[in-house]
């Protein structure tokens, strides 16, 4: 098979990426979509070319850090821009009672923050927006967060707060809009590092394993 030039790769792996998710459910035509994010077979595992600096989705135009304020699980404001600057920040738009992609996602991280040397995993910030901020409370996003980061040297941070500003926080990160209710939403993880941009980022096709190793390079750059 030829393989396509690494600008192609790129540009066919982020539009897979920023595509829209839907998470299962007793739907048909939903669970028929969520398969398409199934870690075994993910666009991301089958068409990384050749001379790709990351285990993970390279952006050739890297991703600002964004900058929005939302409610965190204390029920604090938290300032994104502000509280993560300069420090390797995992930031993920999902929602709480997704089945698949979003606990898939959270626990590939732990197991990534797990897996690199723990000085490091002290460092990262994983921030986790719900797209369904209607349902997912800042206690609701406190209890889901905790079955993750239970045991790691980091503290997940869940954001939720008005549907307008959600929505503005998912586009200033570069991401499109959640649809049906926060359900159908992207399975895009961008990891910043310390100049406050996104040179990568991971989709369902992605591991626990290619995450803690990019998280390395990153912290090393």
């Amino acid at each position: 098979m030829t393989v396509p030039a690494r600008g192609r790769v790129a540009a066919l792996l982020l539009t897979a990426a920023l595509g829209l998710s839907a998470c299962g459910s007793g739907d048909a035509d939903e669970a028929a979509a969520a398969e398409g994010h199934d870690h075994s077979d993910g666009p991301a595992a089958t068409l990384e070319g050749p001379g790709d600096e990351y285990a993970g989705i390279d952006l050739r135009d890297p991703f600002q850090r964004p900058s929005f304020t939302l409610t965190d699980s204390t029920g604090a404001a938290y300032d994104f821009a502000a509280a993560t600057a300069g420090r390797p920040t995992l930031l993920f738009f999902g929602y709480t009672n997704c089945p698949d992609i979003c606990p898939t996602t959270m626990a590939d991280v732990a197991l990534a923050l797990r897996d690199v040397d723990p000085a490091l995993a002290a460092q990262v910030q994983v921030v986790f927006v719900t797209t369904d901020p209607a349902n997912d409370t800042p206690q609701v996003l406190g209890e889901y967060l905790d079955r993750f980061d239970a045991d790691l040297p980091t503290q997940f941070v869940g954001l939720t707060g008005e549907q307008e500003v959600v929505d503005q926080a998912q586009l200033s990160a570069g991401v499109p809009l959640a649809e049906d209710e926060g359900r159908l939403h992207s399975s895009l993880l961008l990891l910043y590092g310390a100049d406050d941009e996104a040179h990568v980022a991971f989709d369902a096709g992605n591991t626990a394993r290619d995450i803690a190793g990019d998280l390395e390079a990153v912290a090393a750059a």
